[in-house]
């Protein structure tokens, strides 16, 4: 097995193949008082080695409900020689916080070959957790991913469906089911809910093919429409069935559905139908990945920042987050290898430049926020890794820690960089590591907000014990950061504080979970960027047969643009 640092971006091992894991439950535990609960579902992972368990993801919260169908999938590598152990616990969401303190309603432990091997892939099992009580049972379908990277946009109206509200007309929202292969269906998508209305238009949504039919073309794809009512009981109008071949002719006759109430067509003999559910467009486009980015020769251009700020403590202490050990690296420093190590491999020229923030310069004592750690500022640019953290060990010993902690700084300057090529084939990635609570927060968001238009992804690795819920405000996963009523375009931002892999004893597993996680959303990240500007990747770059593992690196620096580098602090 492959060490990290043999990795090789372009020519690694890929997993035996992904797995979508659907989720549903029934009969859970009543929790609120004046409805049924609101359950969610949250899936931990054990890492290779290890026995902690790690958040791998979260379903939708499905409100007043005691057997919900989840619609959001957990996707997963599957490694046939790995045990992949797996834990679901399910809450009761009483508040919108991303923080789990909610009513558990029950958990289980299980494997990832488990249910891939059960019959048909689907493994029921109990709840347990909360003595004396039965929790209900978890039922857990997996099926393998196919290739297909089409995602389709589609838009559809109803008309003259049926009245079920006593008072008004009905709030209709569509249901999308795949067919799985033992007859039974997995739902894929929900539309939004359109209040009173009996002829509703719904936005058009895009799905991934895969998701609806899993590559097969011929696939049943059956649409349920449902009135929506507040208490979760929602009425069932009726439904139709189609096929992914069916709706990519697009809107015509063939795509007009009739909605059928079985239950109303048996009892009525008069009875035609529900209302009818239109097609109004398709259109079905490539996705494309990372890989293919990368493998076209689009480079990712690495910068550091590092905080001297004098909460650090004096780097001549042990007690220093800053403290040079002989023995073994401080925090800063093996937050900066980990990362930088597995980027690197993706950044042709392996020059890095490395900024320092919120210390006093030498001779004038002059304070600065983005200073070059080679005092180079003509040229910051440092080579390798190694050669960035023999700048910053030298910085240490020239420069006086002062303050305050200002990111603003340094964040525009990486984005002026990152302006000057935005063709697709370069990508900015700027590691921040810090110990304290941003000075600058205005216009730190500010700067955020202006950066998300640009090819750049900032990380921030908090080190220390302070308390950074601050920075959770810059990582936009629940809300999109603000400046001055202007919303950022994309979510660029993700941060991780050091302490959360420093735990297990293991330091070589603990700094390859710090990379994979701050790593994680840079993919996504690079290909919103490439999609909102309509970027598509090169073709592959040519390998040469005497090195393939290198072949591919080398060649991007004939064929790309140019890097072009930060040279003035």
């Amino acid at each position: 097995m492959a060490t990290i640092g043999e990795f090789d971006p372009l020519n690694s091992t890929v997993p035996a193949t992904k797995i979508e894991v659907t989720v549903s439950c029934r009969n859970l535990l009543d929790m609120d008082t004046f409805s049924k609960s609101d359950p969610v579902v949250v899936l931990y992972v054990q890492g290779l080695g290890t026995k902690e368990w790690r958040e791998f993801g979260r379903t939708e919260v499905i409100d007043n409900t005691l057997n919900p169908d989840f619609v959001r999938k957990f996707v997963l590598d599957f490694f046939f020689e790995e045990k992949q152990n797996l834990r679901f616990d399910v809450y009761n969401v009483d508040t919108r916080s991303c923080n789990l303190k909610h009513d558990f309603l029950g958990q289980t432990f299980c494997t990832l070959g488990e249910i891939i091997g059960s019959a048909g892939s689907r493994l029921e099992r109990p709840l347990s957790g909360i003595p004396g009580k039965k929790c209900g049972t978890i039922i857990f379908t997996a099926e393998e991913l196919s290739n297909c990277r089409d995602i389709a946009t589609m838009q559809f109206c109803a008309n003259k469906l049926d009245k079920k509200d006593f008072f008004g007309k009905s709030d209709p929202f569509l249901v999308f089911y795949r067919s799985n292969e033992d007859g039974t269906f997995t739902i894929c998508h929900k539309t939004e809910v359109i209040k009173n209305n009996l002829n509703p238009v719904w936005q058009s949504f895009t799905i991934p093919v895969r998701a609806l039919c899993n590559g097969d073309y011929d696939r049943t794809v059956k649409v349920d429409v449902y009135d929506w009512d507040r208490d979760g009981s929602h009425d069932f109008i009726g439904e139709f069935t189609t096929s992914y071949r069916e709706l990519s002719r697009g809107q015509s006759q063939f795509n007009v559905y009739e909605v059928l109430n079985p239950k109303k067509k048996g009892k009525k003999k008069k009875y035609v139908n529900s209302g009818t559910v239109t097609l109004l467009s398709f259109k079905v486009e490539s996705e494309f990945t990372f890989v293919d980015f990368i493998r076209g020769g689009t480079q990712l251009n690495f910068t550091v920042a590092i905080d001297f700020t004098a909460s650090n403590g004096n780097p001549s202490q042990p007690t220093s987050l800053h403290y040079m050990s002989p023995y073994q690296m401080n925090t800063y420093a093996m937050a900066l290898k980990a990362v930088g190590e597995i980027i690197q491999d993706y950044d042709s020229d392996k020059l890095f430049p490395a900024y320092g923030f919120g210390a006093k310069l030498p001779p004038d004592g002059k304070i600065s926020h983005a200073f070059p750690l080679n005092s180079n500022a003509e040229n910051p640019n440092c080579v390798g890794i190694e050669g960035v953290l023999e700048a910053y060990f030298q910085s240490l010993r020239t420069v006086q820690l002062y303050g305050p902690t200002n990111f603003a700084p340094v964040i525009n300057q990486v984005a002026r960089s990152a302006a000057e090529v935005t063709d697709g084939s370069q990508y900015s990635v700027l590691l921040m590591i810090t110990d304290g609570v941003i000075s600058d927060m205005a216009q730190t968001k500010e700067a955020v907000v202006n950066a998300a238009c640009l090819p750049l992804s900032i990380i921030i690795v908090g080190v220390g014990p302070a308390e950074f819920d601050a920075m959770e405000e810059l990582d936009g996963d629940e809300v999109r950061v603000s400046s001055r009523g202007r919303f950022a375009e994309r979510d660029i931002v993700q941060f991780v504080p050091f302490r959360d892999y420093i735990a297990s004893g293991n330091q070589v597993l603990s700094m390859a979970r710090l990379a994979k996680d701050v790593l994680s959303e840079i993919p996504d990240q690079l290909l919103s960027f490439m999609k909102s500007r309509g970027i598509e990747p090169r073709p592959p770059l040519p390998t040469t047969s005497d090195s393939p593992s290198m072949s591919t690196t080398t060649n991007a620096t004939t064929t790309t643009a140019p890097k072009h580098r930060s040279t003035h602090a």
